[in-house]
């Protein structure tokens, strides 16, 4: 059994997604971020670096993991799924999830931050942050002109940069004209779990349509900035 310590963010979906797909067990424990549970003694001893998702294996007699990348590749790894046992099969899975650990989910935050978050626009800040998330989205249009997924067959990897490229229209960065990152965005959607794992712990898809929900949400990250 996998216990989930989550909240409803594109790192939080990358570990609920993955557990959807692989059909694990598991229990939900929400960690509400806004009023800071990330940061109490009981989270800090499951994650010391205070940020969700964390999970804790049960079946490894209690085994905290924290940080999504390894989350999903020890759930990989357990249920031999999702990440080849091959030396060159794991290996362009790796590169391509850890391009979404360096890349798309860091440029796509600071993009969030000054865009969404931040009282003062400043633009430099806004333009090099959208700029830069834009242009990662390119480098994965061009390798998804390539083949169907990130690596040779879907994984992680395509979970992964999923959670993160879905959510383009809350950091501002435009898709238009990338037909092939369209076309899997839209495969992706339907794959066994993603539209589960995003109600998990509850949905949000309606944030960017409704004014009072983008308000509060805005308000929450506020309180996430002054920490």
């Amino acid at each position: 059994m996998i216990e989930l310590y989550t909240a409803p963010t594109p790192n939080g979906h990358k570990a609920s997604c993955t557990l959807e797909a692989l059909e694990f067990d598991y229990n939900t424990h929400f960690v509400n971020i806004g009023e800071g549970e990330q940061k109490k003694p009981e989270f800090l001893a499951i994650n010391p670096n205070g940020r969700i998702p964390a999970i804790i294996d049960r079946d490894l007699g209690d085994l905290p993991i924290f940080e999504s990348g390894a989350i999903m590749i020890h759930l990989a790894e357990k249920a031999g799924r999702l990440l080849p046992a091959d030396a060159k099969g794991r290996a362009k899975v790796i590169q391509w999830l850890m391009f979404q650990m360096g890349g798309v989910g860091p440029m796509m935050g600071q993009a969030n931050v000054f865009f969404r978050y931040f009282p003062e626009k400043l633009q430099p800040a806004i333009d090099r942050y959208q700029n830069e998330s834009r242009r990662l989205f390119e480098v994965l249009d061009t390798r998804l002109g390539q083949n169907e997924w990130l690596a040779d067959d879907y994984s992680i990897a395509d979970i992964a940069n999923w959670c993160w490229v879905r959510t383009y229209k809350w950091s501002g960065v435009s898709i238009d004209g990338l037909d092939n990152l369209q076309r899997w965005l839209n495969t992706m959607r339907e794959q066994p779990g993603m539209q589960k794992g995003l109600e998990v712990p509850f949905s949000i898809d309606n944030l960017l349509n409704d004014e009072k929900a983008q308000k509060e949400f805005t308000q929450n990250a506020d309180k996430l900035l002054q920490k």
